[in-house]
């Protein structure tokens, strides 16, 4: 059981959108949908959506236009490896925008970080050479390209 639920809020293309990442996320699903009561303006629309990310639970709220998603709030994405990196990086930026040093908001406006774990080992090295040539490496990228980033810092794999 999550203690905190991340909640998205969209004007009305909340369920579009937990549709979308549950396509893109292997063992993730909608877990429930909860229209709007009564006759209202929204009356039997799509209020919320409750679904699961690889274990992480969140909710999207279709709350009208008060409000819209920036990048002050991301989501991490480590992989395992490049070709997790390039699944997430191309299957989101899609419609979106892709940014510098791993970053990609995609066509919702939710911001991404898609990086591969070995990343963050590279760039807390404790060769500080090592750390200061990954990281020069990556913010030179859009996407993240670990092999280059592993020859431009010269440490072994």
């Amino acid at each position: 059981m999550n203690t905190i639920t991340p909640c998205l809020w969209f004007d009305t293309e909340g369920e579009e959108a937990a549709n979308f990442y549950v396509s893109v996320f292997p063992d993730s699903r909608i877990l429930d949908v909860t229209p709007y009561p009564g006759d209202g303006p929204r009356g039997g629309t799509t209020m919320t959506v409750l679904f699961e990310l690889r274990g992480q639970q969140f909710t999207a709220l279709n709350g009208g236009q008060e409000f819209t998603i920036s990048e002050a709030i991301s989501f991490q994405i480590p992989c395992d490896s490049q070709e997790e990196v390039d699944h997430y990086w191309d299957t989101l930026a899609e419609g979106g925008e892709e940014g510098p040093c791993g970053w990609v908001k995609d066509r919702f406006g939710v911001s991404w970080q898609v990086f591969p774990k070995r990343l963050i080992e590279l760039i807390s090295d404790s060769d500080p050479e090592v750390a200061r040539r990954a990281m020069d490496a990556m913010m030179k990228m859009g996407k993240i390209d670990l092999a280059t980033i592993e020859e431009a810092a010269g440490a072994p794999a």
